[in-house]
């Protein structure tokens, strides 16, 4: 699978002039004798493709030249074999980049003058971006995850123990922690004794270095709004929730020694506790939303929330996930007309106001029909 962060998404939303965007969406399966299906279905979507850019004006060199990237991967035998739920496909002129990844796509062919990204969003929503911060006085990793995946981030300047961030002035020897079998150290807190110093000593030690460290993570992490769970012995989670100045650390953590956990099984972990904030989330927004749809602060209807998006007005939008609404919006002229199927000169309306929802540092929320709020087609709360 590929990790698909904001940045990525910020990327395939940089402007590229008004020249085609083609976005290829499309469910693919992992294993078995049905994986030689998913060439030939995206052979059939290239199909679809071309008449699109031939009915944009494209003669049939142009569209060879302009979908060859694309056409390399049909008899790309290992890139078949390995797949993930998902596959989303986007060439413009110059630019060509596949995703695997976690999400059974509706398959969908889109000619616009941008990438189509709706799609994408349920990777940002409920199965949303989080942290992991494993502590221990020997070793410190900090991973990023979502629903589906988590991988390490290799840190600059970041103490990753406490002998990196005090150096000589630890005081010596360590407490020392002992817990027993693997089993034992994951479900125990651990045992303290001094050698040479006191217990209250050897927490100052700890509070320093959980303070330089925060230094750190906040550096990183910077105006995030990400959860960050933490995982650790029992002794270290309280000393770090009193040192950091973070203020998305998630209450509860991963109880057990991180040092003995490999990433999946600290993803594992960690979504457990995770899940319930996200879900947690979802429900304030939606009773925000009902709140203010009386006081005129949001709305459920395309007219009012595309314009809204444009505009930058949009702080919360819900869209349907597998819908689309065609149509046009003249940003200019301020006109906005649906149609009840794609034609040439349509985009889907819902993309467009989760785009600029996006660019505009909004949250979007891409769900399932029966969850969005009042089960319309969209949804959105405003600035004002």
């Amino acid at each position: 699978m590929d990790m698909i962060s904001k940045q990525d998404l910020t990327h395939l939303l940089e402007g590229r002039g008004d020249a085609p965007h083609v976005s290829i969406f499309l469910p693919t399966m992992r294993a078995g004798a049905e994986t030689q299906q998913n060439p030939i279905r995206f052979k059939n979507l290239l199909r679809e493709a071309s008449q699109r850019l031939g009915d944009g004006g494209m003669d049939k060199t142009e569209v060879d030249e302009f979908l060859a990237p694309a056409r390399a991967l049909v008899d790309d035998f290992d890139f078949w074999q390995h797949q993930a739920d998902g596959l989303a496909v986007f060439l413009a002129d110059g630019f060509f980049e596949t995703y695997r990844v976690p999400i059974d796509f509706t398959e969908l062919v889109t000619v616009e003058d941008h990438f189509h990204v709706k799609s994408l969003f349920p990777l940002f929503n409920i199965e949303g971006e989080f942290y992991v911060l494993a502590l221990s006085q020997n070793e410190v990793r900090l991973l990023r995850g979502d629903r589906y995946r988590i991988h390490e981030i290799q840190l600059e300047d970041v103490p990753k123990s406490l002998a990196d961030a005090l150096g000589h002035e630890t005081t010596e020897p360590h407490i020392q922690s002992h817990t027993g079998s693997r089993t034992a150290r994951m479900d125990r807190s651990p045992i303290f004794h001094g050698q040479g110093a006191g217990e209250e000593d050897q927490k100052a030690e700890i509070r320093k270095f959980f303070n330089i460290l925060d230094r750190g993570i906040q550096d990183f992490l910077g105006d995030k709004r990400s959860p960050l769970v933490l995982a650790g012995v029992d002794f270290l989670l309280p000393l770090y929730h009193e040192a950091t100045d973070y203020q998305h650390v998630v209450e509860e953590g991963v109880k057990g020694n991180p040092e003995d956990l490999s990433a999946e099984e600290l993803h594992d972990r960690a979504w457990d506790v995770v899940v319930e904030v996200f879900r947690a989330q979802r429900r304030e927004v939606v009773e925000r939303y009902n709140d203010l749809k009386s006081n005129d602060k949001a709305s459920d209807r395309i007219d009012e929330v595309v314009p809204a998006a444009v505009d930058g007005r949009v702080d919360t939008l819900f869209v349907p996930r597998g819908v689309r609404r065609w149509g046009t919006f003249d940003s200019e002229q301020r006109v906005l007309n649906q149609h009840d199927e794609q034609t040439s000169d349509s985009e889907d309306l819902l993309d467009l106001a989760a785009i600029h929802t996006f660019l505009n540092s909004g949250q979007v929320y891409a769900v399932a029909p029966d969850d969005m709020p009042d089960g319309g087609q969209v949804a959105a709360v405003f600035r004002y």
